[in-house]
Order: C-alpha cells, then sequence, then structure tokens
C-alpha cells in the first residue's frame, strides 16, 4: 500500500499517541478511507519502520498488611510458638542425657516413592525408623514404622539439619 507523505505522517502520529494495529486499521478506515486488513496494517507499520508502542502494565494491587495483634494477646501467646519460628541451628547440639545413646540417620531413596519429589528413611537415636518424603508442594513428611511414634524434637531438628545436608549433596 502506498500512501502519500501527509498520510504517511498521519500514521506516525497515531503510533505515536500510543494506537495499535487495531486502532489504527479503524482511523485509517474512518479518517482516510482506506480500507485494510489487519495483516496490511501490519505490513505497512513494517514499511514505515514503525512499531506500536506496548500498553502500560496495570500494576498490582497492594498486598494487605497482615495484622498485627495486640500487645495483650502476644503476652497470652505460648512460648512454644516462638520456638516452632525459630530458624534451624546450623549444626546439631549435642544428644541429651537419655534421648538415647545412638544418633540419626538419614538416607535417600534411589527409587523416589510415588507422589512424592524425593524419599528416603531415617532411624532416629532412639532406634526407632520411619519414611519420609517431600512432596511437589515442599511438604516434608514423615511416616513412622511403628504407629503412633513420634521423635523427640531434638531428633527431629538433628533429622532436619542431616536432610538438609543429605539434599544438598545431591544438588538440591
Amino acid at each position: 500500500m502506498n500512501l502519500d507523505d501527509a498520510q504517511q505522517q498521519q500514521v506516525r502520529q497515531w503510533i505515536e499517541q500510543g494506537l495499535q494495529p487495531a486502532d489504527l486499521q479503524k482511523r485509517l478506515a474512518d479518517e482516510l478511507g482506506l480500507r485494510l486488513t489487519y495483516m496490511e496494517v501490519r505490513f505497512l507499520l513494517d514499511d514505515l519502520k514503525l512499531r506500536p508502542k506496548d500498553k502500560e502494565p496495570v500494576p498490582p494491587p497492594p498486598l494487605a498488611t497482615p495484622r498485627v495483634r495486640s500487645a495483650p494477646a502476644q503476652a497470652a501467646a505460648p512460648a512454644e510458638s516462638a520456638d516452632a519460628l525459630a530458624p534451624l541451628p546450623s549444626a546439631p547440639e549435642a544428644p541429651a542425657e537419655g534421648a538415647g545413646a545412638g544418633e540419626v540417620s538419614v538416607t535417600v531413596d534411589q527409587v523416589t516413592r510415588a507422589g512424592a519429589v524425593v524419599s528416603g528413611k531415617v532411624r532416629f537415636s532412639d532406634g526407632q525408623s520411619a519414611e519420609w518424603y517431600l512432596d511437589q508442594m515442599g511438604r516434608l513428611g514423615l511416616a513412622p514404622a511403628q504407629k503412633g511414634y513420634r521423635p523427640s524434637q531434638q531428633d527431629v531438628t538433628v533429622f532436619q539439619v542431616e536432610l538438609q545436608n543429605a539434599m544438598a549433596q545431591m544438588g538440591f
């Protein structure tokens, strides 16, 4: 399509104003009487070495700020919740007397358990064992061999550290 200089200048102005090819197609038909297909408009823009401007992205809405509990409610919160949110220690602490003479050992399965990203076995300091797995959502699960068994908090901490070390050796 050949446009005269005035028409080309008009197309340039419309592109500078931010018109998209579909809008430009409509303007060409309405104001200049040129009926072009969308593809012809794209070729016209290419011939004139023009590129439509990208639309401004809509900023995402601000996140709602979480509510903060009042001071009396925080004082009434159990002390265990603060410990549960504390970061893991970089090295396991020495086992307490009576916690078991053994140590926690973690192995990673060669063939991953169904529904898991990675899985393996753990033997706790008291000799009890369990299967562990990490699912696609990043949740850690523990399936003890003895129904109802719950390892000590110290064993859980050591297990988490050993698991992190084993996963780091695998490149996770």
